[in-house]
């Protein structure tokens, strides 16, 4: 394998050049002072390229500091070049989810699978558990709230899932929304504390939804809930684990930062997740209109709730298995 020293060596003319594009076309006055033509728009873009692949590999291969971190500068700096008009408005809205936010998650594929699994399985085996034993409700909720959720969820309720507190369908769109972001952030900042944090919070809301679940079912109430929660649950769930995924992230590079120093793994991880996070802030608003104006309506029949939520799940899972890969 080629050292580092030789891998310098080998490409610095390519990134002294580019390095000088780029300054010359921040500060075109020093250009004409120095007397240097203007740069080429396709030179800089060859150049560009060949810089992201010689930080992908830098990257993988655990070459020093230093020498990463010019890399990431230059590949920044000119990414913020090239695409400024992406970068704002709608065409960067367009960019960031037809190609930038979907490529990163396929990228922590890891990250996501393992967070999906914490929240998947300890919410499937207390679904099973509780619903043969719903008194074992009372081990997760207080025997009031427990009641609450069968009022919620009564066929007699005007509207389901809406709060005794709320009176409209705007007040629980608010309501939900500050919820799945509380939930959101519990999963995402609990990876600073290595990770376990993350974990903890999604293995718990994981069998909060289980248990709930289990539990209304055996009350007789599958009727009004589960078409209540399939078709928002694309998108709420699907964000949980990607701020799981997220926090998850943040955990590896506090420990396990490599080569480089542990607070500059901990800002290049920050980089990355706050991607995901804007994502999923999207992805919350969605569930949340969902949730408080369609999945609550009585007067749609259950069919109707689900085959929407065919719909959306089908939807989520292509986005993000295959938007944007042959951009990519």
């Amino acid at each position: 394998m080629m050292t580092p020293l030789q891998f310098e060596r080998l490409y610095q003319q390519d990134w002294s050049e580019l390095e000088s594009n780029l300054q010359d076309i921040i500060d075109p006055k020093r250009a004409d002072s120095l007397g240097h033509t203007p740069p080429s728009g396709d030179r800089v873009g060859v150049l560009y390229r060949r810089a992201c692949d010689h930080l992908a590999l830098a990257r993988a291969r655990s070459y020093p500091a230093y020498m990463i971190d010019r890399l990431e500068r230059m590949t920044s700096q000119a990414h913020q070049i090239i695409y400024y008009r992406r970068d704002y408005g709608v065409s960067g809205l367009r960019h960031f989810f037809a190609r930038q936010f979907p490529a990163l998650v396929r990228a922590h594929a890891v990250y996501v699978a393992i967070a999906a699994a914490t929240f998947l399985l300890p919410g499937l085996v207390l679904a099973f558990v509780v619903h043969s034993r719903p008194d074992l409700i009372l081990s997760m909720v207080s025997s009031e709230t427990a009641s609450s959720f069968e009022q919620m969820y009564s066929t007699s309720a005007e509207s389901i899932g809406r709060l005794r507190t709320a009176s409209t369908d705007w007040m629980m769109f608010g309501y939900y929304i500050r919820n799945n972001i509380g939930v959101s952030f519990q999963c995402f900042a609990g990876g600073l504390f290595a990770g376990v944090g993350s974990l903890f919070f999604l293995a718990y809301n994981g069998a909060f939804a289980g248990s709930l679940a289990g539990y209304l079912a055996a009350r007789g109430l599958s009727s009004t809930f589960f078409p209540f929660v399939s078709t928002h649950s694309a998108f709420e769930l699907t964000a949980i684990v990607l701020s799981g995924a997220a926090g998850l992230r943040i955990g590896h590079a506090v420990l396990a930062p490599r080569r480089l120093k542990r607070i500059d793994s901990l800002v290049q991880a920050s980089r990355e997740s706050i991607i995901l996070l804007y994502g999923v802030t999207a992805m919350l608003l969605v569930a949340a209109a969902i949730e408080a104006f369609w999945s609550s309506a009585r007067w749609l029949p259950a069919m109707a709730k689900y085959t929407s939520a065919w719909i959306c799940w089908a939807a989520v899972l292509g986005y993000f298995l295959l938007q944007g890969r042959r951009a990519s």
